[in-house]
């Protein structure tokens, strides 16, 4: 029997992804999505895909959206807010939607975390598996937060007959996941200028901005290549549990740089420490201020577990993942 999954988030960076590869899974005949804002499925010609409009905080909206699912496929979370706001959402959103899905008899829930649960500690391996217990860093919330749902799902599905997939993407990107560039201050700013001065400064390559590089190495995996791992977890590929979700390759700050055209200045450790101290003291900093701490420490993933026990093959390595979220937001006007 063709099975019904419900979708928490369908209409984010990731969530559109996911979406689209279940409408393409045999295995799939109806998905159910529910997210804050208006969306029309059949703008993307999704065929078995409903959409009804609701908030994860709304229990009984979130009752409905999983009633008769097989799977639900839990994606909302908020990733750059104030601590109070985020937690509400992240923590009982997500408290309601794992609530609700074993009250529903759902198989199995898929729940994608990120690789942030881990925690930006000096301590860390080089390379992490999945037997890496989850810390989360307090002074970076999204982190924190994603450690800590993942510690809820664990005790609210304990004892009951719904299995947990827990996948931890690296940073997503890709042409329809452009936050890695949408948040950098130079990019914001250069949104509120006039179209002239923009324009003007786009002609003048000696005006290009600065990046500041501590050498901080990262994965990228492009959100259709972290849709086939969610899709194979729907299916019930492999054993219920934890995958590290990540593309081949690395890039840092200075590839970045590259590909946008800016310039990268290498920029010492110690400044990124003395920052990240500043900023944990600092009030009313804007929630971006945070994600300093993400510079501190390499988190790089080992990934043969999803390679081997989902048969997940990512079809896009670090840099040509990169290559494509910058030609992207060059396409859309987002940086020049």
């Amino acid at each position: 029997m063709a099975l019904t999954v419900a979708v928490t988030g369908p209409t984010g960076e990731i969530g559109v992804a996911v979406v689209r590869a279940l409408e393409r899974a045999r295995a799939v005949g109806r998905i159910v999505g529910m997210a804050r804002r208006p969306f029309d499925p059949a703008a993307h010609g999704w065929r078995k895909t409903e959409y009804r409009q609701g908030d994860v905080l709304d229990r009984a909206a979130v009752d409905r959206l999983v009633a008769g699912a097989d799977v639900v496929v839990h994606l909302a979370f908020i990733i750059i807010g104030g601590r109070a706001e985020s937690r509400r959402i992240n923590l009982d959103g997500s408290h309601n939607v794992f609530e609700a899905a074993v009250a529903a008899g759902a198989r199995r829930l898929v729940y994608t975390s990120s690789v942030a649960a881990y925690g930006f500690h000096a301590d860390n391996p080089e390379l992490l598996t999945e037997d890496v217990p989850p810390r989360g860093t307090d002074r970076h919330p999204y982190s924190e937060q994603k450690a800590e749902v993942e510690a809820l799902l664990a005790l609210t599905l304990a004892g009951t007959r719904t299995d947990a997939y827990v996948l931890r993407p690296c940073i997503v990107a890709g042409p329809e996941a452009q936050i890695l560039v949408e948040r950098m201050p130079a990019v914001a700013l250069a949104q509120r200028l006039p179209g002239p001065v923009r324009s003007l400064l786009d002609s003048m390559p000696i005006l290009s901005p600065v990046m500041l590089d501590p050498g901080t190495r990262f994965q990228l995996v492009h959100h259709d290549d972290v849709a086939t791992a969610v899709r194979a977890a729907v299916l019930g590929r492999g054993a219920p549990g934890v995958y590290n979700i990540a593309g081949a390759g690395e890039i840092t700050l200075s590839d970045l740089a590259r590909e946008l055209g800016w310039y990268a200045v290498p920029l010492p450790r110690a400044a990124i420490e003395a920052a990240s101290e500043v900023v944990a003291r600092l009030p009313f900093l804007p929630a971006e201020a945070q994600w300093i701490n993400a510079l501190r420490e390499s988190v790089l993933m080992d990934t043969r577990k999803a390679r081997s026990e989902l048969r997940w093959r990512p079809r896009h390595d670090a840099q040509a993942t990169l290559r494509a979220m910058v030609e992207a937001a060059r396409a859309d006007g987002l940086v020049g």
